[in-house]
């Protein structure tokens, strides 16, 4: 789905689970935000023909956070497009190399994992596509981060909320690490603004946003 000129909200399917990559391009290069689940490289070079965008133009992934279905294609993908370069944030960076188990999946027999070539903080900004700005929101992992694209008003929310038939209807409790965290990150987002959010699961929302966080931080 595209939310605005050159920004487009992916959907995967992974046995009966929808996931929503983002695809950032222009005409000089390509980025992707988070990779699906091991297995579904081949699913993302056929969502991104689908916009017209070719996979040799990928540049630059990042990852919000460690979880397998965000970084579970990423080792292929820099396997066979060792170009790419890889950010994550630090406090992630250990787990996505390998270097420790995953939090969440770490019973997961070979985990994937790959190298992250430069790690991002709070407030960074990264010149790609436009623009976009780095905001640290841990709770559901230490180093979960999420994205604001400035000049579309688009917020990469990944996993810090989620959304059902287009409303943000909370923090999925069950997979956060801290949930005290978690709220206090979501403060953040009010600072900004924002039209659209894409939540990785759940896809996209918009139309009064800052009402429809304030309610999740307050629930």
């Amino acid at each position: 789905m595209e939310i605005s000129k050159g920004v487009e909200m992916l959907q995967l399917e992974f046995h009966g689970y929808i996931i929503h990559p983002t695809l950032l391009w222009d005409q000089e290069m390509a980025v992707l935000i988070d990779t699906g689940f091991p297995g579904q490289m081949e699913d993302l070079r056929v969502a991104m023909d689908k916009v017209g965008v070719s996979f040799d133009k990928l540049k630059v992934i990042i990852l919000t956070h460690q979880d397998i279905d965000h970084i579970g294609s990423l080792p292929e993908i820099v396997q066979e497009y060792n170009h790419i370069k890889v950010y994550a944030h630090a406090l992630d960076k250990p787990y996505i190399q390998g270097d420790l188990p995953l939090l969440k999946d770490g019973n997961v027999e070979n985990p994937p994992k790959s190298k992250v070539d430069d790690t991002l903080k709070d407030g960074q900004e990264l010149p790609y596509c436009g623009g976009i700005r780095i905001i640290h929101t841990p709770g559901h992992t230490p180093g979960h981060i999420s994205l604001y694209l400035k000049q579309n008003k688009t917020l990469i929310a990944g996993d810090s909320m989620y959304s059902v038939n287009g409303v943000i209807e909370g923090i999925h409790v069950p997979t956060v690490l801290d949930i005290k965290e978690a709220r206090l990150s979501l403060k953040k987002y009010l600072d900004l603004d924002i039209e659209s959010v894409v939540c990785y699961h759940g896809g996209l929302s918009n139309g009064d946003i800052d009402e429809q966080i304030q309610k999740v931080i307050s629930s």
